[in-house]
C-alpha cells in the first residue's frame, strides 16, 4: 500500500497535528520518557498516523510520525511503529466513529487501573465528558491485539471515552486525536479529583437522570454550536 496523492495533504496535515499534540502528555504530565502514544485515523482510507516507539517527545517532528494500515504495518516512515500500534489500529477496525486514541501512563488514572476499580461517576465533570462511571477493562499483555480487543469489548456500548486497561493505564478515543488527548487530560484530573474525595471521606453517587441530562447538555449544548449557547 502506498500513499495515493488524493490523500497526501491529508496524511502530512494529520502528520504534523499528531507531532503537536505529543506535546500536551508531556506539558500535562500525562507520561514519563517515551511512554505514551497518539495516534489519528486517516479519513476514507484504511490508515492511520502514530508515532514512532521508543522516541522521545523532543524528536517528535512531522517527518518521524509513521503511517501504517489499519493492521499496525508500516506503510511509510523509516522508523517502527509503537509498540502499541496493533491496539490502536483494531480500535479503528472496529470503531469506525473513532478518529483519535490515546494512552498514556498517568498516575491516578494508572493508579485506579492496578486496583481494577472503575472511577465512579460523582463529579458533574465525569457525567459531562464521560456521561458514567470510568470503566476497567481487562488485563492483557502488549503486542498483539489483544489490548484493542479488550478496549472495543469494554467501551462498545458505553457512553466512556476513557477505559482504564487492568494493571496497564488508560486508553482514550475520540471523533478526532484532539478529542481523544482532551479526553485523557480529563480522565487524570478526575481520577485524581476522586482519589482526594476517598481521603476526606466517600464521595456521593449522582442520580443517573442527572447523569443523563448533564451528559446530554455538554455534548449537545455546551460550546459554540450555535449563537443561542452558553457557557
Amino acid at each position: 500500500m502506498s500513499i495515493t496523492a488524493d490523500i497526501r495533504a491529508t496524511v502530512d496535515r494529520l502528520r504534523a497535528d499528531v507531532a503537536t499534540l505529543h506535546a500536551e502528555l508531556p506539558r500535562n504530565e500525562l507520561i514519563i520518557w517515551t511512554a505514551g502514544n497518539v495516534s489519528a485515523r486517516v479519513p476514507d482510507a484504511d490508515l492511520m498516523v502514530i508515532k514512532p516507539s521508543g522516541v522521545t517527545y523532543d524528536e517528535l517532528t512531522p517527518d518521524a510520525i509513521v503511517i501504517t494500515d489499519l493492521y499496525g504495518n508500516l506503510v511509510e516512515g523509516s522508523r517502527s511503529p509503537s509498540s502499541d500500534t496493533a491496539a490502536h489500529a483494531y480500535v479503528y477496525r472496529h470503531m469506525p466513529h473513532v478518529g483519535g486514541v490515546v494512552h498514556t501512563h498517568s498516575r491516578y488514572a494508572t493508579a485506579w487501573a492496578a486496583i481494577g476499580e472503575p472511577i465512579p461517576c460523582v463529579l458533574t465533570m465525569i457525567a459531562d465528558e464521560f456521561g458514567g462511571p470510568i470503566p476497567i477493562g481487562p488485563f492483557a499483555l502488549i503486542g498483539d491485539d489483544s489490548i484493542g480487543r479488550g478496549i472495543v469489548d469494554t467501551l462498545t456500548g458505553h457512553r466512556s471515552r476513557a477505559v482504564l486497561m487492568r494493571s496497564h493505564g488508560p486508553f482514550t478515543i475520540g471523533r478526532d486525536a484532539t478529542d481523544a488527548v482532551k479526553a485523557a487530560v480529563m480522565v487524570e484530573d478526575v481520577a485524581r479529583t476522586v482519589y482526594l474525595a476517598r481521603q476526606l471521606g466517600t464521595p456521593l453517587p449522582m442520580i443517573e437522570s442527572d447523569i443523563d441530562s448533564l451528559f446530554d447538555r455538554y455534548q449537545n449544548v455546551y460550546g459554540q454550536q450555535s449563537a443561542s449557547t452558553t457557557a
